[in-house]
């Protein structure tokens, strides 16, 4: 790299450090060892009455509004609704990466290992995003910058937030891609994006976010386009990383089957709420909202012996401006009754506060209960 004029005195020039990945892995042990042994080590991601708009021409669309939730340390908490629910971004607003304008996130706090990243200037908040928080995102030919080299791309995130030498940041990258699955990693470094399949563009989107061993994952449809082969690999490979450094997972999923094989806890979003949130095994063996069942229904059985057709939710989700106080899923639901399309639930008690759902039909004093 040529030193160019401007460029900082030693002085001022950040402090290099040697660091093999075994002192990467161990310093990051420690750290979940201390945080183990505090007080708040239940939850390292606190969602709390998060509201993101956006502000349009038409009107103003209410993408997420007022979502509260909760990613203990080490936990994958999965998260899932049709397209257009806020998923995605619920995601995007936790990493602080809502396009503004048009959109805003107008209330609610995002406490992550005890600080308030909406409190955050921008320059802290760079230093949290990609160190301390990965994020995969959808489609990574769009992710990626195709007039840079992999290796490149992945060096950056390393050399920017762990101090490491050039060389040292190299050999960091080669054990990433070998990690992920690449083969021969150390001949591929100069490769462009364009020159990988898409599953191994997700690999190296899957390397970028573990680059620095964050303690949180945000997965937007890491599998999106993907054959089912490769599917398999990268959810088998997210998991495994999760497991080896007890780091905590959002996955973003249209797709309960995956969920059911990955997460601990999920929650169901639609039009901008959760509409039903519990374990794995509550939500699918007694899930309580009719949206849930709508979603499960549609999902192919291997117990089914009569090839019974699959089951749709009849029309589409609605427009998100100008919401009425009503439950937003009652013009699509078989069971409404006046008081669905008069106010709308809250999000209650299903037997247990670990599962908790959002429909009038299902209380206590429901008409399916």
């Amino acid at each position: 790299m040529t030193i160019g004029e401007g460029t900082p005195s030693a002085e001022d020039a950040p402090t290099v450090i040697e660091l093999s990945a075994d002192d990467i892995r161990r310093e990051r042990l420690e750290q979940l060892e201390r945080h183990a042994a505090g007080q708040d080590a239940t939850a390292l991601l606190q969602v709390k009455g998060l509201s993101t708009h956006f502000f349009t021409p038409d009107g103003v669309v209410q993408a997420v509004d007022d979502v509260s939730f909760e990613v203990g340390y080490g936990e994958t908490l999965g998260l899932v609704g049709e397209s257009g629910c806020g998923k995605s971004v619920s995601a995007l607003s936790i990493a602080r990466l809502v396009p503004d304008p048009p959109g805003k996130i107008i209330a609610g706090e995002i406490l992550f290992d005890g600080i308030d990243l909406l409190k955050l200037g921008d320059d802290d908040m760079r230093k949290l995003r990609g160190k301390e928080i990965g994020f995969i995102f959808q489609d990574p030919l769009t992710s990626l910058n195709p007039t840079l080299t992999i290796g490149y791309q992945i060096a950056e995130t390393i050399r920017e937030h762990m101090g490491l030498s050039q060389q040292a940041a190299k050999d960091r990258v080669v054990e990433l891609l070998s990690k992920v699955g690449i083969p021969r990693a150390k001949d591929r470094l100069n490769d462009y994006p364009f020159q990988f399949s898409g599953g191994m563009r997700q690999r190296v989107m899957i390397a970028i976010a573990l680059a620095c061993d964050p303690k949180l994952i945000l997965a937007d449809e890491p599998t999106t386009a993907l054959d089912v082969t490769i599917q398999a690999q990268i959810l088998e490979l997210i998991q495994t990383l999760s497991h080896e450094f007890h780091t905590a997972v959002l996955l973003i999923t249209h797709d309960l089957g995956i969920a059911a094989g990955m997460c601990d806890r999920i929650n169901v979003m639609y039009a901008g709420r959760i509409v039903e949130t519990g374990s794995v095994d509550l939500l699918f063996e007694s899930p309580q909202m009719p949206y849930s069942w709508g979603l499960l229904d549609s999902l192919p059985r291997i117990d089914d012996v009569h090839g019974e057709r699959l089951r749709t939710i009849e029309g589409l989700p609605p427009l998100l401006i100008n919401v009425a106080d009503a439950c937003r899923f009652h013009p699509r639901c078989p069971y409404v009754r006046d008081v669905c399309r008069q106010h709308e639930p809250g999000l209650t008690a299903r037997g247990t506060d670990e599962h908790q759902a959002r429909c009038w039909a299902t209380e206590p004093e429901g008409w399916i209960s």
